[in-house]
């Protein structure tokens, strides 16, 4: 099935909603046209054929090695030697010093053309970022510059069996050596792209205790554990297995063992007992890309339904004629909600993105913004992501419960992302426990009271129909808001995940309605322009439609955890 990198969508909402020709290094409108139009080629061109064979071929492992399918190498080599790696890293150590709001849209159309495939470079870039910030100069002189060049690959290394989301449970050993380096020794499971044959090395990053370290997360320390060592001997480091799992079948998820001979070397990043902070480094930015996923899978799923429904012929229409099923109420409304969800989930990754690289600038409230912003991106583009390619699923019915046609895929793989780098739970718990109190919720209020100005200026327009149910829905909000940030334990993590689909529908609205606003001003000088006119069909179909489940949220969040533990858990 072909995949067409959503550019027009993705340019709309960088230039309306992130603003991207103010962040250094994307002034020029022209090269950001260039850049989504060249890295779409590549993922429409090298990434996309390999979606299918990589979903039915997967990942082999064998002896320890692990081996992709045919074409995979060639891919992820051109993806490294067009510099499409470093698009935001650092020129020092080649990379190219763009935006990090644009190497998400990269991310995106690869994501989407080919989600396992997408998963390496994804990891290779958090583990630039982790070394950018946190590695000595000696190691970012050796490391970074063929990570960038994509010679090299990188990994994140957390998870043990007994220590999942409780990061602080882990027990991988680090011990010191003579000449300053560690000797590493654990084990670790679920690691994406672990071990595979299409890189000349891989840089893991590893999670571990020193000796007298303190318990839980305040004693972990990070280390860079390469699996080929300077001296191009092979590290005491082995893939013992690779997991069969429900989706991204291409993308080796990992056991790893370390130090089966007590001769892993490894050397520690950032400070002793400072892991966790130069492991979050990595981890934020990975779960804004992982959001991106999410929208990226519904991209490919919206348009694969698309395409199904408009070439699909089912029954009659009012004419008594054979009916294309896109002509159908109810199949309008399933890809009306897909891409309205897939649109609305964009544009607050995108905000989200800009946030962050103006915090790389030094503003403090963005900073806030962006710490704000980065559960939601994550937890609702992968809410999305599965809601839309089941809502494609639907569409191609019977069809789409067959392998064949590929719709099952998008569902298949699209299911990952709300559970790995925190689950979608975990984030809410971080966005009413972490960030809504920050400087006495002063971002959250910063935020709602900048949408409420803009929602006032709707009146009298175009676009004064929606004005009653963004204002209905920022009410609601701001009710919310001050109901989670005064609620106590348990009531407030009970409330969190209902307030976090409140927050991300509101915010969604309130952004298509900025674009909406965006398109009126435009179709004065182009009125026949069809993508302009759908952005405001779209974001109506949204504050209508999508926007009044936000309102009816506000019940069980109030209720808190009220009625959750009255069964007794053998009953249920």
């Amino acid at each position: 099935m072909t995949f067409t990198p959503p550019i027009a969508a993705q340019r709309f909402a960088l230039q309306t909603i992130a603003d991207i020709t103010t962040l250094p290094g994307a002034e020029d409108l022209a090269l950001v046209d260039a850049i989504l139009e060249e890295a779409g080629k590549l993922a429409a061109g090298s990434f996309a054929p390999l979606n299918r064979i990589g979903d039915t071929q997967g990942a082999q492992w064998s002896n320890g090695k692990v081996t992709l399918p045919e074409g995979f190498g060639e891919a992820l080599q051109a993806f490294g030697e067009g510099g499409w790696i470093g698009l935001n890293a650092a020129p020092q150590f080649g990379g190219q010093g763009l935006p990090f709001t644009l190497a998400c849209a990269v991310m995106e159309q690869l994501a989407a053309a080919n989600l396992s495939l997408s998963l390496c470079p994804m990891l290779t870039l958090g583990a630039i970022e982790a070394l950018t910030a946190h590695g000595s100069p000696e190691q970012q002189e050796q490391w970074l510059k063929p990570l960038v060049a994509g010679q090299f690959t990188g990994t994140m290394n957390l998870t043990e069996p007994q220590a999942g989301s409780d990061v602080g449970a882990l027990r991988t050993e680090a011990k010191p050596a003579a000449d300053g380096s560690w000797r590493i020794r654990g084990s670790k499971i679920f690691i994406t792209w672990g071990e595979h044959d299409l890189a000349d090395n891989i840089v893991h990053l590893v999670l571990a205790r020193t000796p007298g370290s303190p318990p839980g997360t305040r004693g972990i320390s990070l280390f860079l554990v390469p699996k080929i060592l300077t001296d191009g001997s092979r590290n005491d480091v082995r893939c013992v297995s690779i997991e069969h799992k429900l989706g991204i079948h291409a993308s080796p998820t990992c056991t790893l063992s370390f130090g089966d001979h007590d001769q892993c070397v490894g050397w520690m990043v950032g400070e002793e007992n400072g892991g966790m902070r130069a492991m979050f480094t990595m981890m934020n930015n990975a779960r804004i890309n992982v959001g991106i996923q999410g929208i990226a899978v519904a991209e490919r799923a919206t348009q694969a339904a698309v395409a199904y429904a408009a070439d699909r012929v089912q029954g009659r229409g009012p004419d008594g004629k054979p009916a294309h099923i896109i002509a159908y109420p109810d199949v309008r409304r399933m890809l009306m909600t897909m891409r309205a969800f897939t649109e609305g989930a964009r544009a607050i990754a995108f905000l989200n993105a800009a946030a962050i690289d103006r915090a790389h600038q030094g503003d403090a409230d963005q900073r806030g913004l962006a710490d704000l912003l980065t559960p939601v991106t994550k937890a609702f583009g992968t809410d999305v992501g599965v809601e839309v390619a089941s809502l494609g699923v639907q569409v191609f019915g019977g069809m789409g419960f067959i392998e064949e046609t590929g719709a099952a895929q998008y569902y298949r793989d699209a299911r990952i992302t709300p559970i790995y780098e925190g689950t979608n739970g975990i984030q809410a718990l971080d966005l009413v426990g972490r960030k809504l109190p920050m400087e006495g919720g002063r971002h959250w209020q910063a935020l709602l009271a900048g949408e409420r100005d803009f929602v006032a200026t709707l009146a009298n327009g175009a676009l004064a129909d929606l004005l009653p149910g963004l204002e209905q829905a920022l009410a609601t909000l701001e009710t919310a808001s001050a109901t989670i940030s005064a609620a106590a334990l348990p009531d407030r993590d009970a409330a969190a995940t209902p307030y976090l689909r409140m927050f991300a529908l509101c915010l969604a609205a309130l952004l298509l309605a900025r674009q909406a606003k965006a398109a009126t001003r435009q179709l004065a000088t182009t009125p026949d322009d069809a993508f302009l006119h759908s952005r405001i069909a779209i974001a109506r179909y949204f504050v209508q439609n999508l926007l009044p489940a936000a309102t009816a949220l506000l019940a069980p969040i109030s209720r808190g955890a009220s009625g959750l533990f009255t069964v007794p858990d053998q009953l249920l």
